[in-house]
């Protein structure tokens, strides 16, 4: 048995160390994450999840765990931007207001998939020019689902969060730890 990390993210790769998880293999599956016409972000990160996780080579015994992330600001979805004037147009619009995180998580053993669709509410609080120029400035935008990552400096402009915070960093640990429970892995081994 291996377990599997499909994700490139080393985020998630961290998050897995705090449960003493170390996968055996890393590979981020190549998959179209365009939304379709009209989908719903909690719908997205779901569907997104689930093409992710079957689309991980694995033998029939190995774990592969894949996750998503989406910022959603309604019925809005706040993606990676591709270069800081979208970057800054999305904090623009998050300015002053909530939004929510959702992040999707996928667990394969052979045939059987478990997953589970958390969702999370933040505040950011209202950014002047200064405070995105500066932010953006940083470069911690870029690769980031709604252009901000909430365990780096943009931890400065959220007052208020509801939810799971390692949820809005990309892996919720307390969902992720159950499904891989869900599927047989060993998580709470005895220290030899």
């Amino acid at each position: 048995m291996a377990f599997i990390l499909g994700s490139g993210s080393p985020r998630r790769l961290d998050l897995l160390s705090q449960l003493g998880v170390i996968p055996d293999i890393i590979v981020a599956p190549d998959i179209d994450e365009t939304p379709m016409k009209g989908e719903l972000p909690v719908r997205y990160c779901h569907r997104i999840t689930r093409a992710k996780v079957t689309a991980v080579p694995a033998d029939h015994d190995d774990i592969t765990l894949c996750a998503d992330t989406t910022v959603a600001l309604g019925r809005r979805i706040l993606g990676k931007p591709e270069d800081a004037g979208k970057a800054a147009e999305f904090l623009h619009s998050l300015s002053g207001r909530r939004h929510r995180v959702i992040t999707s998580v996928a667990v394969r053993r052979g045939d059987k998939v478990l997953q589970r669709d958390v969702i999370s509410q933040v505040k950011v609080k209202r950014l002047s020019d200064k405070e995105i120029n500066a932010y953006l400035a940083t470069g911690d935008w870029k690769g980031k689902a709604g252009a901000y990552a909430i365990q780096g400096p943009a931890g400065a402009l959220i007052p208020w969060i509801s939810g799971s915070f390692t949820g809005i960093v990309g892996l919720p640990l307390a969902e992720t730890a159950a499904l891989l429970q869900g599927v047989g892995y060993p998580l709470y081994r005895e220290a030899p």
